[in-house]
């Protein structure tokens, strides 16, 4: 728990850290204290008291004002604290803040820092704001590399800022040179270690490090099976190889494997949420650029692809129901039907893609057990399909005992049968599509949405009518 206080006017005005989405009642008295020094326009007196308070207790305060109290206080804010309250506000929140007046704030405060240090802040804003400040500063270079990098890439993401050592240092010269950095890097994991021509050879441990006679050279104490990824990988890619590997920081390298950059534990935390929340929205439908605050033409844009797909999708099942026309109008029983068996269908396929992105995205699915792994699939589908089929003839033959039901008997085997069919080949389609996209390079979470739903509702009917066709009205 963080406690960040001071005193006004003889009031205590203290802050108590908050759990993720629950707001204490503790800190309703500093809620109205800040509101009435808001209203007051004592701008010094605050700003002085936030100095003292950490960026996120900052940040929980200003999501609790109301927006126009919160923008005020923001403007207030001078350099420092603003930049930090900004790099621990939630995306959607921060864009609200992101104004033509403070985007021409936040302009000056970049223009005055070390190149470094600004990139490194423009890591922590959204890519529209980072781009409109990028616009803005044309005349840093540094900064102006950032935007050479693609979206959602490594070299958009790393940090700027590491540790490297020729392979000669000693570890009583490495200790010194990171104490030297300690003020501009405050958090180091590892050392890494360097040719002649800047060419990454090797990493050391922190803990190792400090263990090592001071004499040793690093070449004799570094890990030589380094794991590097180039600027222009995938941020998702560097995500699951971080996993896999149980790394800490991930170094980046450009094309001839010299050192550029890290890829930071706290990086790393974000492209997991964010790559989370694309998928998410992906998964319901939606463009995995959507945000809360969206204009309305860009929640048109954003969501009516989907739904024109998944309005095709629907009239091509339209299209094979009504195919089946005479079938239906010899036996109106059978329309009671499709519904079960589309949902079955959508319900399979996408179960069996749920788990198929989640083994894609956190590296558990390899080449080589994909076989494997779909055999599962294959027969839990049989045995899945089965025991929902069974329990619909079941259904129907006890159905016939109370409703007047033509042969229910091979109602049942029909329904039955084409139950156990859709469910195994949803099932399967679930579980192999998303493998193909990210085979062909397409975000695989975008299967689980319109497409496995769709395909699978056409699929279903198919099937139905087939059976249906061959079992009870042949």
């Amino acid at each position: 728990m963080s406690n960040a206080s001071t005193t006004l006017d003889l009031k205590p005005v203290s802050w108590t850290r908050e759990p993720a989405q629950e707001p204490l009642e503790e800190n309703d008295d500093a809620l109205r204290a800040v509101r009435e020094m808001i209203k007051a326009g004592e701008r010094i007196q605050l700003v002085d008291l936030l100095k003292k308070w950490d960026p996120l207790d900052v940040m929980q305060l200003l999501v609790r004002l109301r927006l126009k109290h919160a923008r005020k206080l923001f403007q207030w804010l001078p350099a420092n604290p603003s930049i930090k309250v900004v790099a621990e506000l939630r995306p959607e929140f921060r864009s609200i803040l992101m104004e033509e007046s403070t985007l021409e704030q936040f302009r000056d405060i970049l223009a005055g820092l070390d190149p470094e240090d600004a990139v490194e802040i423009l890591n922590e804003f959204p890519d529209d704001a980072a781009e409109e400040l990028i616009a803005r500063l044309p005349d840093i270079e540094d900064i102006g590399t950032r935007g050479s990098y693609a979206d959602d890439t490594a070299g958009r993401v790393m940090a700027r800022k590491f540790v490297a050592l020729p392979e000669e240092c000693t570890a009583g010269d490495a200790v010194a040179q990171m104490r030297a950095e300690a003020s501009r890097i405050r958090k180091v994991f590892t050392v890494y270690v360097t040719d002649a021509k800047g060419r990454l050879t090797g990493t050391v441990e922190i803990g190792k490090l400090l263990l090592a006679p001071n004499q040793t050279q690093l070449k004799k104490i570094m890990n030589k099976d380094v794991i590097a990824v180039s600027a222009d990988t995938d941020q998702e890619e560097v995500l699951r190889l971080a996993r896999k590997r149980d790394m800490r920081t991930v170094p980046v390298v450009s094309g001839d494997g010299q050192l550029i950059g890290r890829i930071t534990p706290k990086q790393l935390t974000r492209i997991a949420a964010d790559e989370a929340n694309e998928d998410m929205l992906l998964m319901s439908g939606v463009s995995g650029e959507a945000r809360s605050d969206d204009t309305v033409l860009r929640i048109v844009k954003g969501r009516l692809p989907w739904l024109l797909a998944g309005l095709v999708g629907a009239s091509v099942a339209a299209t094979v129901v009504g195919s089946y026309e005479d079938q239906l109008a010899e036996a109106a029983i059978l329309a009671a039907f499709i519904p079960v068996t589309m949902s079955m269908a959508g319900n399979a396929g996408l179960q069996a893609s749920a788990v198929a992105v989640q083994g894609i995205a956190t590296g558990a699915l390899w080449s080589g057990d994909i076989f494997f792994r779909l055999m599962k699939e294959f027969v839990a589908a049989l045995f899945n399909g089965a025991i929902a089929g069974t329990l619909l003839g079941c259904l129907v033959l006890g159905a016939s005992m109370i409703v007047p039901l033509e042969d229910p008997v091979r109602l049942a085997l029909a329904t039955s049968l084409s139950l156990l069919c859709v469910t195994t080949l949803a099932a399967m389609v679930g579980a192999t599509v998303p493998i193909v996209l990210d085979k062909i390079g397409i975000d695989p979470a975008m299967a689980i949405g319109v497409f496995i739903t769709s395909s699978n509702d056409v699929l279903g009917v198919l099937i139905f009518f087939l059976m249906a066709t061959t079992f009870y009205l042949a």
